[in-house]
């Protein structure tokens, strides 16, 4: 919510701090929902295009759709303008909308709480509607290209992952059921191929190549739906460990759903996939209940990197065994690497205190 100088900044009324407030974004669902996109676009007085923000972004994301834009991605847009963009800029035409409004909308999310990060994508979003709109002929310029963009915030440098023990105690916390054995066996393909959740979720038996010992990648679960990867990157193939390669065909001769069309980790009484939020959940009890530190599903796939790096495999192989966009990402790996164990026995010959190393 806007603090007072924000509203008397802007020269906010009452009545627009009250549709800038939570309470009145459903309001503003309903009548993203009731715009009619398919009516022409006209021009205001002063020559100045009638459209607002809410009804350029669902035209916008109309034209994503129909050329094949993912459905997260159009999900993930659809949510950034009925949540945020629509209702803080209400009833402002696009033309309007100048550096300091949109400065005053970051303000209003920092105020909110909201990450550095995500108001970096509601930026993004932003942006996009306007250079859509430019190419469209409904606005001249765009004001988002001259604000200072928030600095995405440092990571933290340590990443977590499970020791071989951690994983072994993981594993023998999951009770001894048939749902049970299905999360203990998806636990260790996490762990063992760093794939992420969605992805395990969605493998169907036709991606195990029994053959070549891999893994591939083909698709991902996700929001109640299955979809292709992320990335391109994401559609990958990945070595196929022998114990895990042992523990999958055991549990392929075992399970009702076998076929090559059926999901590797299904539900066993249904055959359905399983819900990601309870899955999550018995997760984090199966780790308390190993005396585990406190870690997420994820630290799972950093298992993979670390261990991975640790063997002496090269950082791009593991970058393609990921799925990572950006090397940089792969490079967390690196302080893992074999050859760096051997870096105190370097220093100690270069700066030998007797003198006999380096020719001194």
């Amino acid at each position: 919510m806007h603090s007072d100088s924000t509203r008397q900044r802007h020269g906010g009324t009452d009545r627009q701090a009250r549709d800038h407030s939570p309470e009145a974004q459903p309001a503003f669902g309903r009548q993203i929902a009731r715009l009619d996109i398919s009516a022409p676009v006209v021009r205001a007085a002063g020559g100045n295009l009638g459209l607002t923000v809410a009804e350029a972004g669902c035209r916008y994301i109309e034209h994503k759709k129909t050329i094949g834009l993912k459905r997260s991605t159009l999900s993930d847009y659809e949510s950034f303008l009925r949540v945020h963009l629509a209702p803080f800029f209400a009833d402002h035409r696009l033309e309007t909308i100048d550096v300091e409004l949109i400065e005053g909308f970051m303000a209003a999310k920092r105020a909110q709480g909201r990450a550095r990060k995500s108001i970096i994508n509601y930026l993004g979003l932003l942006s996009a509607i306007y250079n859509h709109a430019c190419r469209r002929g409904w606005c001249t310029r765009n004001p988002v290209a001259d604000v200072e963009k928030p600095r995405h915030e440092h990571r933290d440098p340590d990443i977590r992952f499970l020791n071989l023990p951690e994983l072994e105690a993981l594993l023998r916390a999951v009770p001894d059921t048939p749902l049970g054995q299905t999360e203990q066996l998806l636990y260790l393909a996490a762990a063992l191929s760093g794939m992420r959740r969605g992805e395990l979720l969605a493998l169907r038996w036709t991606d195990v190549d029994w053959q070549a010992g891999l893994l591939r990648v083909r698709r991902t679960y996700s929001r109640g739906e299955f979809d292709t990867p992320k990335s391109r990157r994401s559609s990958r193939a990945i070595p196929l460990a022998r114990r895990l390669h042992e523990a999958l065909w055991h549990h392929r001769q075992q399970s009702v759903y076998r076929e090559e069309l059926d999901l590797v980790f299904s539900h066993p009484a249904t055959g359905d996939v399983l819900d990601p939020s309870k899955l999550y959940k018995r997760f984090k009890a199966a780790a308390a209940r190993a005396g585990l530190r406190p870690i997420r599903f994820h630290d799972l796939r950093h298992t993979f990197g670390t261990r991975m790096a640790a063997a002496g495999a090269p950082l791009r192989a593991v970058q393609e065994w990921m799925g990572h966009s950006d090397y940089r990402t792969t490079s967390l790996y690196a302080d893992y690497a074999p050859d760096l164990s051997h870096a105190a026995h370097w220093a100690a010959r270069a700066f030998d205190l007797d003198g006999s190393a380096a020719g001194l």
